[in-house]
């Protein structure tokens, strides 16, 4: 399907119809412009025989009869049935007086008068002969009889050279549709050329590095593309914007009630009704965090593309971070990977996505939690591996459902894997759990690599199933949710 869409096939397949309509009638048109030729020739060649038997005719002195001086010297004309025909005939009618060895015992019938041009006539057999009349009147020494002299010719010999020329015409000919060929692909690349660079220029604002297609240096039938392309990606940005405008308006407009909710669980529990009070507090904490969420994605939102963070130094800071936390202190934390790896990524919402899934691992690990980052492929892969109980497989598509809790009786709201999905998939990037087995917990956090092209990179192979198998080394990074604890079981 695809190969039969394309523009350049189309254009091709339109050239190669053209040039074989065309040589087609070049074929044609040629070999009538020769058949005519070959016809033109074969009248002068008759005409010069008509003239040369209407001036050798002569009686007989002894008997009166029609004789000729000197008989064509064509030795065809002697040869039966050779094609090679004359006839000398009264104009009234009746039987020749004169004709040539070659008609054997057979008469030509006289065509009509045609002023000297090529008559076809029927020959000896019933085969077609191209013949040339004269009318000639003797003079009164011979009598001033009127006659009538024919000289013939086969046609096939005409439709046989015209045969030939088109069998000689034919090795020329596609050597002519070679060469339009070639020259039809050489158009065809400097033709299409500009719409390599609109591919080149629209990968640069898919990356970040420009905002707009601009029209300079494209030709003049693909500026207006660019103009619509250009005021379509500003629209885009309007309403980005606006929508952006929007959920930020409505994020704060529940900022004011949340807290009237705070102030209520709080004086609910000062008057004793702690159970309403907790009830309170939990919505209204689950609310807080949908706020808080709504607005840190307006703010990535609004985000130019050309972001870069450093993974390694990212995972850096927020270990000095955890390991102060009474579940990070307890572990021994690590980070593998060139520090200068820098991934298409705001750092604050690379922070937000790997610090959710750090603090995850830490909730799990059993002594230790490595951050591994490894370039591969035009990605950036941030691994984060821990050696809690593991997650099972059957258990990965509700881990990444937004909401999805696999540990109902810790804290968390079951938004941090779902999140860090959304926040990869923003910059074109993806999130796969990895294999996993007792004892071991991988997550997959996988980035575009700062200043590349857009698109997935592959630091692992995806299954449909949302998991990954392992690349060459590590080829993935991870990011966590909240998740039960399995005992014997991958959790």
């Amino acid at each position: 399907m695809t190969r039969a869409r394309s523009l350049r096939l189309r254009l091709l397949l339109a050239g190669l119809v053209s040039i074989g309509v065309v040589l087609a009638g070049a074929t044609a048109g040629l070999s009538l412009l020769f058949e005519r030729h070959a016809e033109r020739q074969l009248t002068r060649e008759l005409t010069a025989v008509v003239e040369g038997l209407a001036a050798q005719l002569d009686r007989d002195r002894a008997g009166g009869a029609w004789v000729l001086g000197a008989p064509p010297g064509d030795p065809r004309y002697d040869r039966p049935l050779s094609g090679f025909y004359w006839q000398v005939s009264p104009s009234a009618g009746g039987a020749p007086v004169l004709q040539s060895r070659s008609l054997w015992d057979a008469t030509l019938a006289l065509p009509p008068p045609a002023d000297g041009a090529l008559t076809r006539i029927p020959g000896p057999g019933g085969a077609p002969l191209l013949a040339i009349r004269r009318d000639i009147t003797m003079p009164t020494r011979l009598g001033g009889e009127r006659l009538v002299v024919l000289a013939a010719r086969d046609a096939a010999e005409v439709e046989e050279a015209g045969a030939g020329f088109r069998r000689d015409l034919l090795p020329f000919l596609a050597f002519i549709a070679a060469l339009l060929l070639a020259a039809s692909m050489l158009q065809l690349s400097v033709g299409l050329a500009p719409l390599g660079a609109v591919r080149q220029r629209l990968a640069a604002i898919r990356s970040g590095r420009e905002a707009r297609l601009g029209e300079a240096g494209l030709p003049a039938e693909i500026q207006p593309l660019a103009r619509e392309l250009d005021g379509l990606l500003a629209q885009r940005e309007r309403d980005v914007a606006a929508a952006r405008t929007r959920a930020g308006d409505l994020a704060h407009g529940l900022k004011t009630p949340i807290q009237v909710l705070i102030a209520e669980a709080e004086r609910l529990e000062e008057a004793g009704q702690c159970e309403a009070a907790a009830a309170v507090g939990d919505a209204t904490e689950a609310m807080r965090r949908h706020v808080e969420r709504e607005l840190a994605r307006a703010r990535r939102a609004g985000r130019a593309r050309g972001e870069r963070a450093e993974p390694w130094r990212v995972a850096k800071r927020l270990i000095a971070v955890l390991s102060r936390t009474a579940e990070g202190a307890r572990l021994r934390w690590e980070v593998g990977g060139p520090p200068e790896a820098a991934a298409a990524i705001h750092e604050d919402d690379l922070a937000e996505a790997l610090g959710a899934l750090m603090e995850n691992a830490a909730r799990f690990a059993a002594a230790a939690v490595r951050v591994e980052v490894q370039e591969e492929d035009g990605s950036i892969a941030v691994a984060v591996m821990d050696d809690g109980p593991g997650l099972a497989t059957s258990d990965h598509a509700e881990a990444l459902r937004r909401g999805g809790r696999l540990d109902e009786a810790g804290a968390g709201s079951g938004l941090g894997l779902p999140i860090a999905r959304e926040i990869a998939e923003g910059v074109g990037g993806s999130l796969r759990l990895g294999p996993t087995h007792p004892g071991a917990m991988t997550v997959a956090l996988v980035l575009p690599v700062a200043g590349g092209g857009a698109g997935l990179p592959r630091a692992g192979a995806a299954r449909a199933d949302g998991t990954l198998t392992p690349g060459t080394g590590l080829a993935s990074a991870t990011v966590r949710q909240d998740r039960r604890a399995q005992p014997g079981s991958p959790p």
